[in-house]
């Protein structure tokens, strides 16, 4: 069975940082694509990043320069470093993997360990909050 296991989320005030790491089992790790998605309230799902299987990184233009994505085969986990952290990053933070996650940048709504896995294989999201 696949899972996604999200955790380090918390409240920060604007300018914070936040580590976000992602458990990955039930599948090989380090041959799959993997990233994070977030759904601030309100608005749809969006990709933030994503690592390939080929070692590529990808970012949304509102967190360059300030996320960082990576990934630690040896433990089947990925992490998100979030630095100069804003308000607009206040979201549901989703882990992914799977190719089939990142055929799309964006889902009106994230799915998640609970959704079938024709979208790929996600976590069950851990919430951000940064205040200013």
């Amino acid at each position: 069975e696949v899972q996604l296991v999200e955790s380090g989320g918390d409240s920060v005030q604007a300018g914070g940082s936040l580590r976000l790491s992602c458990t990955a089992s039930g599948f090989t790790f380090d041959n799959s694509d993997m990233g994070w998605y977030r759904q601030p309230p309100g608005y749809e799902c969006e990709m933030v990043s994503s690592i390939r299987s080929d070692g590529n990184t990808y970012y949304a233009d509102s967190v360059k320069g300030r996320f960082t994505i990576s990934q630690d085969n040896a433990k089947n986990m990925i992490y998100l470093k979030m630095n100069n952290l804003k308000p607009e990053d206040t979201a549901v933070y989703y882990c992914a993997a799977d190719k089939r996650a990142f055929y799309y940048s964006a889902f009106d709504v994230c799915p998640t360990n609970s959704t079938p896995p024709q979208f790929g294989y996600w976590g069950q999201g851990v919430q951000v909050t940064v205040s200013s």
